[in-house]
């Protein structure tokens, strides 16, 4: 039998991510404590969100009402960074940026998490932005994927290509 793998990768589905803005956008426009606020939603480039508002607090909210949609559309929150409100002018701004791809120093850690708590057998090749996990048995890649879940990275983990 061969080898079975799959690939571990933290990536965004930005077509979930622009409904999710643009549902975001329309319940902000018609939502009554948003009224007068000129509370607004866009994006700011390919992978950042610019929330903008006349008050610091409508902004916040609107931040939560954004990542509320996000939820809903199964977007993990540690895929999503946002900042603080900041004056910028005559109203406030929060920038929201998506995090993607994993890190050298994440995809080590992961490797070793693998390497220390896993199934023997089982290997991690660090591949760029992603890690391709081999072993025997799905059974132990299976292991693998609940170790995986268990921890905590900081970034949001995805499991591809398995085969």
């Amino acid at each position: 039998m061969a080898d079975a793998s799959f690939d571990v990768v933290s990536k965004v589905d930005r077509q979930e991510v622009d409904n999710a803005l643009n549902q975001a956008g329309k319940e902000l426009s018609t939502r009554f404590d948003f009224r007068g606020t000129e509370t607004g939603i866009e994006w700011a480039g390919e992978e950042a969100v610019t929330i903008t508002s006349s008050t610091e607090e409508r902004c916040k909210a609107a931040v939560e009402v954004f990542q509320e949609k996000l939820v809903r559309r199964d977007i993990s929150m540690k895929a999503f960074e946002v900042g603080d409100p900041a004056p910028s002018g005559k109203v406030y701004k929060v920038t929201g940026t998506l995090v993607q791809g994993i890190t050298s120093e994440n995809a080590k850690k992961i490797a070793k998490t693998i390497r220390d708590g896993g199934p023997k057998g089982v290997q991690a090749q660090i591949q760029g932005d992603e890690l391709r996990v081999k072993g025997k048995k799905r059974d132990d890649l299976q292991a693998v994927i609940a170790l995986l879940r268990g921890e905590d990275f900081g970034i949001a983990l995805q499991f591809v290509n398995y085969r």
